[in-house]
């Protein structure tokens, strides 16, 4: 076993399964489980070592057992299916499990499979029409070709999506007993060694201030509660603790993280719901199914309500600062000018706001250089400078020296300045309480008779339950402000189903949308690039894409990829395909062309967004995934291509300018998998704001430029939510320098006592 690390992030539970006697919760019938099996296996196929690519190393490779080896796996071998089926179940929306299940089912027999499959299913012998499993395996890939260009049907295009991207994701994420996985050796894949563990510090930061609701029962979180210093009384009735406390913050990522520290430290006695776990630097194991599924929204696994954007958001102690990837862009001047005056929310245009970025960075450790840069950042660079093109250090919460590629699983090293390790310090250390494991409800209203006041509501805390099966008992929180810190994905759904009505709410919802170009670097010895992919700082290096004015249209930066998700996103043209991919994984380096969306899309349930691009975002998009390949052309890729479903990719060796101009004019930023087209692409994000944006008056925003809602009293916002439009960069300071600015304001009100002194008829 590898070094020891927090039993959640080990992954012991996904170890081999199926013929160990595991039961699976999934409910598929065993003929839906027959036809996803085949089709697993045709995403995945079992192949002889005989692959016209590797010219000239047949016999070196002939002698590799795990090469061999990984070309003969498949992705219907013992466990896979069932895990897909079961991850499908957890994870995906209820309309997916059914899609999938309806075509699993159609599948499952000859007549289903002749209307979905057509020719291909017919044979030379009796029954002559044969159901999809017992297709020869080169039919049923030509199966799942033709529908992944098919324009009409979609939604069976959509079916197959699931399976492709939860088959690959488990099949190179799974581990065994010592946290291995057959694969990585063949695609030259290893785990982040453990760190010294004298360097790495063993004391959890948070200890004197956080309640780990999952280690607690009824009677010992009591106990635990009073002995934080908080008044809590049993509701026997209603079995609930009503417990009281001057501000309650649901949320402790970059927006709540900074708002408990300033808040604590005005003297204010503040409580912090967060429905994730706590782990620190010692816990985490860096193996990405197990750190995906416990320290990300949904497991890691978040679509879209059409699948054309996969979503990643921190669900952990500290959220997105806890596994994000430590790029710290100050907001750009001409944005804060934009929103000023524009928005006509005047504070963005001040010094106040200035004064704010400036206390962040320092308390969160900025540092403007890298000593040493990874594969993909010596990539990004030398293609820029070879071209002539500006690229900038990107600056990072870490020491300059700082060369973690892993810190998208949680900072082992424990360099990383996130709010877990920064501001939620401060907190603590002024009597703040952490609940984790803990997940708000509902924010309490009651009607506002305050004479003269716009707000017809007002907050008196909010209503909460421990994700705990051992603790029973809901808790009421009361408090004089409660702040919502739970992000521009989980912000909305809550005050909705709280019973707000500004429009505005859950609207407006930007994704900085992003998409990919890669580039494959042999290595050799004269290789200029040294390491791997997944090696070294994430973000690093940073280069703008401008139009021919001089007007910023994306920014261009490096991904951290681990196998599984290499796998998921990379379009699936044969199963020969995938395995050859896979192989170059180490040393293919991918670019991430990230744009200031002005589509938007809407959010008003839990777990269910949609997005939807317009015209400029695409030509922006399209304009710096062309600049994105000419960089990775530059720093001598020997083939480069985009994530678009028909596998679109160019061979650099001997092409000339009007060669690599043609294949630059068929990039594209297309639709996503539901629309009517053959070729199709996925996007991704990291980055979500907007959905309760700040604005002048009730009509044009959903919270005021205090943070506070328009409908309630005492309700304030604090996380990227509040954001009037997307930023354009990656909005971590942002997102922190505006909730410090409003904290700073509602302490203020505070010591003014704006706010009413609570009553004890609370419900």
């Amino acid at each position: 076993m590898r070094k020891e690390c927090h039993p959640l992030l080990g992954g012991a539970s996904r170890g081999s399964a199926g013929e160990d006697g595991r039961s699976y919760k999934h409910g598929f019938s065993s003929a839906e489980m027959e036809s996803l099996a085949s089709v697993c296996e045709a995403l995945f196929p079992p192949l002889p070592l005989a692959d016209p690519s590797f010219e000239g190393k047949k016999e070196e490779l002939s002698g590799n057992k795990a090469v061999q080896s990984f070309y003969q796996a498949s992705g219907a071998q013992t466990g896979i299916p069932d895990e897909v089926a079961e991850l499908l179940v957890k994870r995906g929306f209820r309309e997916a499990v059914v899609l999938v299940r309806v075509v699993l089912w159609i599948l499952s027999s000859r007549l289903g499979t002749l209307l979905l499959c057509g020719f291909l299913c017919f044979g030379d012998t009796w029954p002559f029409v044969h159901k999809f499993s017992y297709l020869p395996l080169e039919k049923r890939e030509r199966v799942l070709q033709r529908w992944f260009r098919h324009r009409f049907l979609t939604p069976v295009r959509l079916a197959f999506l699931y399976i492709k991207i939860l088959c690959l994701f488990i099949f190179f994420t799974r581990v065994d007993e010592n946290a291995e996985n057959p694969a990585w050796e063949a695609i030259g894949y290893q785990v982040e060694p453990a760190e010294n563990p004298k360097r790495v510090p063993e004391e959890r930061p948070l200890h004197k201030g956080i309640i780990e609701t999952m280690y607690q029962t009824d009677t010992s979180l009591l106990d635990s509660l009073a002995d934080k210093g908080l008044k809590v009384t049993l509701d026997s009735k209603n079995n609930l603790y009503k417990i009281k406390c001057d501000v309650v913050i649901v949320g402790s990522g970059c927006g709540g993280g900074v708002a408990a520290a300033v808040l604590a430290s005005s003297g204010q006695k503040v409580i912090v719901l967060e429905k994730g776990n706590y782990f620190t630097a010692s816990d985490y194991s860096s193996l990405e199914g197990p750190s995906q599924d416990q320290l990300y929204e949904s497991g890691g696994i978040l679509a879209t309500v059409d699948g054309k954007v996969m979503i990643q958001a921190g669900s952990t102690v500290g959220g997105g600062s806890a596994v994000n990837w430590s790029a710290c862009i100050r907001t750009p001047d001409s944005l804060l000018q934009e929103w000023a005056k524009d928005e006509k929310i005047a504070f963005f245009g001040g010094s106040e706001y200035v004064s704010a970025m400036d206390a962040v960075c320092e308390r969160i450790g900025v540092t403007e250089s890298c000593v040493e840069e990874g594969f993909q950042n010596q990539v990004l660079r030398k293609g820029c400078e070879n071209l002539g093109l500006a690229v900038h250090f990107a600056p990072r919460n870490s020491s300059e020296k700082h060369y973690c590629g892993s810190c998208g699983y949680g900072c082992k090293k424990g360099e990383k300045k996130g709010t877990d390790s920064t501001w939620l310090v401060d907190a603590v250390d002024h009597g703040a309480v952490i609940l984790s494991g803990c997940k708000a409800e509902r924010f309490v209203l009651e009607k506002s008779y305050k004479s003269g006041s716009i707000r017809k509501k007002k907050c008196l805390g909010v209503m909460a339950k421990s994700l705990s099966n051992n603790i029973t008992k809901r808790l009421q929180i009361e408090a004089k402000v409660t702040i919502s810190a739970c992000g521009a994905l989980l912000t909305p759904p809550l005050m909705i189903s709280s019973g707000l009505k500004n429009r505005h709410i859950g609207r407006n919802l930007h994704l900085h949308p992003v998409l990919m170009a890669w580039g494959y670097f042999p290595d050799s010895i004269n290789s200029e690039f040294k390491g791997k992919s997944y090696e070294g700082g994430i973000i690093t290096s940073v280069h703008e894409v401008v139009s021919a004015d001089s007007r910023p249209r994306a920014i261009i930066e490096t991904p951290a990829l681990g196998p599984g998700t290499f796998a998921a996103l990379c379009p699936w043209v044969s199963g020969l395909d995938i395995k050859k991919r896979m192989l170059r994984f180490s040393r293919t380096a991918h670019v991430i062309v990230i744009i200031r969306d002005k589509g938007s899309g809407v959010v008003r349930t839990e777990g269910r967004a949609s997005f939807e691009l317009d015209a400029s975002d695409k030509e922006n998009m399209k304009a710096g995934l062309r600049q994105a390949l000419r960089i990775l052309i530059a720093a001598g890729a020997v083939e480069v291509g985009t994530h678009r479903s028909d596998g679109l990719r160019l061979k650099c060796e001997g092409t000339d300018k009007k060669e690599i101009e043609e294949f630059l004019d068929e990039v594209s930023a297309d639709e996503g998998p539901q629309s009517l087209v053959e070729k199709w692409t996925t996007y991704s994000s990291a980055h979500q704001m907007g959905s309760c944006r700040m604005g002048i008056n009730e009509k044009e925003g959903a919270v005021d430029q205090n943070g506070e809602s328009w409908e309630a009293e005492g309700l304030f916002v604090c996380d990227g939510s509040v954001l009037p439009s997307a930023v354009g960069v990656n909005p971590m300071i942002t997102i922190e320098s505006t909730a410090y600015f409003l904290s700073k304001r509602i302490a203020e009100s505070l010591r003014n006592n704006s706010f009413p002194v609570l009553v004890d008829s609370f419900c």
